[in-house]
């Protein structure tokens, strides 16, 4: 089963050209996610009641054409491939012709609320969502690793404001972190059209992240690493 939204999206959502920005990219497919899960009984309002709730693993994303200010956005997502606990979601961004904008898809899995475990996904729960074979990438996730050299490294604290409702640097703000680690010639130039960010461990507030970058085989990758234990906690790539 297919979801479709209606985005506009505001000010504070251009970059410095007046188009959609990375980061708001994220927001607007994290939100469009939600309101499906919300539909079909599986979102945020009802995990007190299912014991049951989704955590973020990867992300890849392609823009194909930017989309400007004022212009009305038709989003639509879908599940596909929904695998013992796993499961993939896709998503394409239309703009006022038609015309496919961007390209994206994620890979969530099911946590046991109580347990704090993986939770298996039941019959009723693939059911519910309906899942389609279409899938917007010819391939599914490859494995990202840290690069072999590393260029630059800075440290960060982690903010209040950037703290979701669980307590953990919200999904979005990892973005924000790996730009900090951009060289300022590469930030300032035209944004990147092609993203993926994989998940491995939540960063709390208070904590310090390093941020490893590397330019390696035409792509920025930024290793973030807890630097309390040397664990990485998440990679994000840009090219």
């Amino acid at each position: 089963m297919k979801y479709i939204e209606k985005f506009k999206f505001r000010l504070d959502d251009m970059n410095r050209k007046g188009e959609l920005k990375n980061e708001s990219i994220l927001k607007i497919l994290e939100s469009i996610a939600g309101y499906h899960s919300d539909l079909v009984g599986y979102g945020y309002r009802d995990t007190s009641s299912k014991k049951v709730g989704w955590v973020l693993l990867e992300w890849q994303v392609e823009v194909r054409k930017r989309p400007k200010y004022q212009e009305e956005l038709t989003v639509t997502t879908w599940g596909r491939k929904m695998i013992k606990c796993y499961t993939y979601r896709d998503f394409e961004i239309r703009d006022e012709t038609g015309e496919i904008c961007i390209l994206a898809s994620s890979k969530w899995t099911l946590i046991d609320l109580e347990k704090g475990k993986l939770a298996r996904l039941t019959e009723e729960i693939v059911n519910s969502y309906q899942p389609e074979e279409e899938c917007v990438f010819t391939e599914d996730f490859d494995k990202l690793k840290e690069p072999e050299k590393i260029q630059r490294n800075i440290d960060y604290k982690i903010r209040k404001n950037e703290i979701d409702n669980n307590g953990h640097l919200h999904n979005t703000y990892y973005l924000n972190l790996a730009y900090e680690a951009l060289p300022e010639e590469v930030f300032f130039q035209e944004e990147l059209n092609h993203l993926r960010i994989s998940y491995k461990k939540e960063i709390k507030y208070g904590e310090i992240v390093e941020c490893h970058y590397a330019f390696e085989n035409q792509k920025h990758t930024i290793t973030m690493i807890r630097k309390e234990d040397g664990a990485v906690h998440a990679i994000v790539q840009m090219w």
